[in-house]
């Protein structure tokens, strides 16, 4: 062998060893971050027996290697705000009648056994607690009976976003879900939109907000942040938000959530070592035609 081709080998082997101890310093350098993720079909239909290079995701633009995908066996703790003010009375029957299938989904036991817990809240003149969180379904029903339109009520569902995940804090949830149901009738919370979305970012809960009946164009003050909130709540937590123009759709509809909910992922990545928290985790399916939404799991070292 010339002392040409040695050398040149020599070099590829360096190169080959410079490499791989590049990438183990990397990984013994990171850390394992996780979110709780739903992918559909162009239907809204979950979709099966993904891995991990199916999922794509990235931290302030950078790609991020994926460990590990399975499926998401953690209970969920899931508040449903129901809109009990005055301008719901008419679609109230229909959300009496579409939720108990919805808490009969989400509090089966799943493949670890493990059941979620629902609680129900009704945001007519005031936040109010009208099932505890239960993962029996007939003590959710008795908050489900108790829903009820309230006589000149207005509706306050920022004040109870923030109340709710407040109280999910206090819980120390592991993984929240907030699922809003509520009409275009008039908003009475005094507040701006960043208050409402920040306590849904801070707590990591995932916001779904089911919207009842004509999108609300007014111009005044309370109307425009309740419309941002409903449009980047959502987006900032990996939930998403629906327009159904006749509440006669919110049963297929929450139907439909109950099984995104329920065949979640957890993805696994790494991440490297940094002082310095990413502004923005995002999540994407590697195949066209799939819609990926990702919420972050708490970190476990943070929590009592």
């Amino acid at each position: 062998m010339t002392r040409r081709r040695v050398a040149g080998l020599v070099v590829l082997v360096a190169a080959v060893w410079s490499s791989a101890y590049s990438i183990a310093a990397q990984r013994a350098n990171s850390r394992e971050r996780s979110l709780y993720v739903s992918v559909v079909d162009q239907n809204g239909a979950p979709v099966p027996n993904l891995g991990p290079t199916d999922f794509i995701v990235k931290e302030d633009n950078l790609t991020r290697e994926v460990l590990r995908v399975q499926p998401a066996v953690e209970p969920m703790q899931i508040a449903v705000l129901v809109d009990t003010s005055q301008a719901a009375r008419d679609d109230i029957p229909h959300i009496r009648q579409a939720l108990p299938t919805f808490v009969t989904d989400l509090t089966r036991p799943n493949d670890a056994g493990r059941k979620n817990e629902i609680a129900i809240v009704g945001i007519g003149e005031r936040p109010t607690i009208l099932a505890e969180y239960s993962s029996d379904p007939s003590q959710v029903q008795k908050g489900i009976d108790r829903i009820w339109a309230l006589q000149n009520a207005g509706m306050y569902l920022l004040d109870a976003l923030i109340e709710v995940s407040q109280g999910l804090r206090k819980r120390e949830a592991p993984r929240p879900v907030i699922i809003s149901i509520a009409t275009s009738g008039q908003e009475f919370s005094n507040r701006q939109h960043d208050q409402a979305i920040d306590p849904l970012k801070s707590v990591g809960a995932a916001y779904y907000a089911l919207s009842l009946g004509q999108p609300d164009v007014g111009l005044g003050t309370e109307a425009r942040e309740r419309a941002i909130v409903l449009d980047e709540g959502p987006r900032a937590t990996g939930g998403y938000q629906a327009q159904l123009l006749s509440s006669m759709a919110l049963a297929p509809k929450l139907k439909e959530l109950a099984a995104q909910l329920t065949q979640q992922y957890k993805v696994t990545y790494s991440r490297p070592e940094s002082l310095i928290p990413p502004e923005k985790i995002t999540v994407s399916a590697a195949k066209a035609g799939l819609v990926a939404r990702g919420t972050p799991v708490k970190d476990d070292s943070k929590r009592p």
